[in-house]
């Protein structure tokens, strides 16, 4: 399977280019740091200035490192203006050397403490270093080259020295943030939402460097032993920034589990995929979604749904992989990264791990609950090279899962409506209902004494390039395309149509026609049928529609109005491929269906499995105890139909019976049955051989 092509060649290129930047970072501000520490050792001078001004400084540094550290491993990260200004004060005074070993001790130190991220402190230790040195060639373009032994002394501290005073800290602001910007965001083109609100914070570092620094340096010069008090408002600047990060953290929070957000998986997903292709692994995404999760808040109330997803919540974290990250999407929706992976079938076997731990029983204040879960699966980079293309197609993959109700699918392009060849066939398919390519084909459905009981529209299409495409493949994409409407529409007009041209022959039989769940629920659906029906002349007895077990499962009281309103009509329904879903009982009792069709996978075996023979027989005791007809689909030889006809089914339609033919075949065979009806081959033989054995010898037949 190839990778997307969702990602721009822009973004190609980015993955070349960016991914060496920290390593150019580092190596650029650790080649320029040698320099300055051999130059300064080289002429003599310190490289920290001794005595009172240098214990009172390391004193500050000190305090200001152990605050840092008392916020938390995770607190800090994104800058911190206590550093940045202390840093700035010694760059004024004593050169670029002693402030980048000031802002290395508060960035080493500080990352030392999160030990987990310490190639993150090795880069932001790198870029404060090549922004003191922007700052520093600032300075100097005042003609100010101050070191330890010659430390810069102005006539005045005071208005004077702003223009040096703003564009050091301009210089050092523009170079370090701007870094850092291009080292976070090797992909998408932008920083993520946390740093992202750091520029806003950035403005009150700028105002601390502007403000604060040109105090410490003052303060240094005239009264050394006062610098620790410095402290007190660096460490409230610091704080301010915290809380303002702090808060940027609750907008990526889900505030009812706790759990991170879209936009922060997304981000967060990213930088996973980063990694990955780094190393040359892999990555997957999760996504996982409660089945029926809508019946709960509509039976219990949404006060206890949400409790019963607090629950959730919490069971997803204990079940997560080592590594995983779990998220809420919205509503049940929940997705688990898993930054590194070792093959589809690994990642696919930890969402399967996932949907069992949720799928145990959860208790509701002495009620006991299960709740079932789907799971799409999608990895890069076999499927996708985005965060975004990735999230899409485990989310393809996921409703996959909910349709064939298997629990867990990894995404497969070849199911995907939305690839680039499927889109292609979507155009094609719109075209081909605009200019009426698209065919019925009937086939009959006979009771057991050959009466035709009706006949089943199906729809054709042969597309002029491809040749005949599988009602299966085109169908789906109609449907995950919003496209079923308007084909729904194309298949009853065209089925009404022809259903008015045989009863003009004196063919009266009744047409049954497959709609999807999206039309059962759509709004004004049976007055829809209803014009229908008036505009061609037909009796609403002479259409039945078909639904499935879907209808059932997504909405059921909707459902039940549609089908209401179309009865009301006089239409007539049909549950179709009934067994292969998992319906209720209550429901089906509920819903004003005339007929139930046994879905083909049970028929099939009906002669030689035992199981299938037995589900065929309750199914059948079921229906009739609810006054239902019934009809197996899929019968193709002479066994299946005996065995059929004495578990007292009403009537069969297969393959033994008549394939599905165009509208001029199916009236021939219409014509040729008459008022005989359908007769087996085998029935038909043996009634001509008890003919010929009737006529008398040497009787000859003209």
């Amino acid at each position: 399977m190839k990778p997307t092509d969702s990602a721009a060649p822009a973004s190609r290129l980015r993955r070349l280019v960016v991914p060496a930047l920290p390593g150019t970072i580092v190596t650029v501000a650790g080649l320029a740091l040698a320099t300055g520490v051999l130059v300064n050792l080289g002429e003599g001078d310190a490289l920290f200035p001794g005595g009172s001004i240098g214990w009172s400084l390391a004193v500050l540094t000190g305090i200001i490192v152990g605050h840092l550290v008392a916020l938390g491993r995770d607190r800090w990260w994104g800058g911190t203006g206590s550093g940045a200004a202390l840093a700035l004060a010694v760059l004024l005074l004593f050169g670029w050397v002693p402030a980048t070993l000031v802002s290395l001790s508060v960035v080493v130190l500080v990352g030392a403490a999160r030990r987990h991220r310490w190639r993150q402190a090795v880069v932001h230790g790198a870029v404060d270093i090549l922004g003191i040195g922007a700052a520093a060639l600032g300075l100097a373009a005042f003609g100010v080259a101050s070191s330890v032994r010659h430390p810069w002394s102005p006539p005045a501290w005071n208005l004077s020295v702003l223009p040096e005073v703003v564009v050091t800290a301009a210089g050092y602001l523009a170079v370090s943030r701007g870094l850092l910007w291009l080292s976070l965001t090797p992909r998408t083109g932008q920083l993520p939402a946390i740093p992202r609100t750091a520029v806003v914070r950035q403005a009150l570092v700028g105002i601390a460097l502007l403000g604060i620094s040109p105090l410490i340096a003052v303060c240094a010069v005239h009264a050394p032993l006062l610098l620790p008090l410095f402290a007190v408002p660096l460490i409230a600047l610091d704080s301010t920034l915290w809380i303002a990060r702090a808060r940027a953290e609750e907008q990526l929070r889900d505030p009812l589990t706790g759990l991170p957000n879209r936009q922060w998986l997304l981000e967060r997903t990213w930088t996973a995929l980063d990694d990955a292709e780094r190393v040359g692994a892999r990555s997957a995404l999760v996504l996982i979604d409660l089945d029926r999760f809508r019946s709960v808040n509509d039976t219990l109330g949404h006060l206890a749904g949400d409790r019963l997803l607090l629950q959730i919540a919490e069971r997803l974290r204990h079940a997560l992989p080592r590594g995983a990250e779990a998220a809420r999407l919205g509503g049940d929706e929940f997705a688990v990264l898993l930054p590194t992976t070792d093959s589809l079938t690994s990642s696919q076997r930890a969402a399967r791990h996932l949907v069992a731990a949720l799928g145990s029983p959860l208790d509701l204040d002495g009620l006991t609950l299960v709740l079932e879960a789907s799971a799409g699966v999608a990895v890069f980079p076999d499927h996708a090279l985005d965060a975004e293309g990735l999230l899409r197609r485990a989310d393809v993959a996921m409703y996959q899962a909910k349709r064939d109700r298997s629990g867990v699918e990894l995404y497969e392009a070849k199911r995907d409506g939305n690839t680039p060849d499927r889109l292609g066939l979507l155009g094609d398919l719109r075209r081909a209902l605009d200019a009426g390519d698209v065919e019925l084909h009937y086939q009959p459905k006979v009771g057991f004494d050959g009466h035709v009981a009706g006949l089943e529209a199906l729809v054709r299409w042969v597309h002029p390039d491809r040749g005949r495409v599988p009602p299966d493949e085109f169908i789906a994409i109609a449907e995950s395309s919003g496209l079923m409407p308007r084909l729904t529409e194309y298949v009853l007009e065209t089925a009404l149509a022809q259903v008015a041209r045989w009863r003009a022959m004196g063919l009266e039989v009744p047409v049954a026609v497959n709609v999807s769940p999206r039309d059962v629920h759509s709004p004004g659906f049976a007055g829809a049928v209803a014009a229908r029906l008036a505009r061609h002349r037909v009796p609403p007895g002479a259409l039945q529609l078909e639904i499935t077990e879907h209808v059932l499962l997504e909405d059921p009281q909707r459902a039940a109005d549609t089908l209401a309103g179309l009865t009301a009509h006089g239409v007539k329904m049909s549950l179709d491929d009934f067994g292969t879903g998992y319906s209720s009982l209550v429901h089906l009792r509920r819903l004003p269906v005339s007929e139930l069709k046994i879905d083909r996978s049970f028929v099939a075996r009906l002669a030689v499995d035992t199981e299938d023979a037995e589900i065929v027989r309750c199914t059948l005791d079921l229906a009739h105890s609810l006054g239902l007809l019934v009809v197996a689909e899929g019968v193709e030889d002479d066994e299946t139909w005996e065995r059929l006809r004495d578990l007292g089914c009403d009537a069969v339609q297969g393959w033994l019976v008549a394939a599905a033919m165009p509208p001029d075949e199916t009236t021939a065979w219409l014509r040729a049955r008459g008022e005989r009806g359908w007769q087996r081959e085998s029935e038909t033989a043996a009634l001509a051989a008890e003919k010929a054995a009737e006529r008398p010898s040497g009787q000859v037949l003209n």
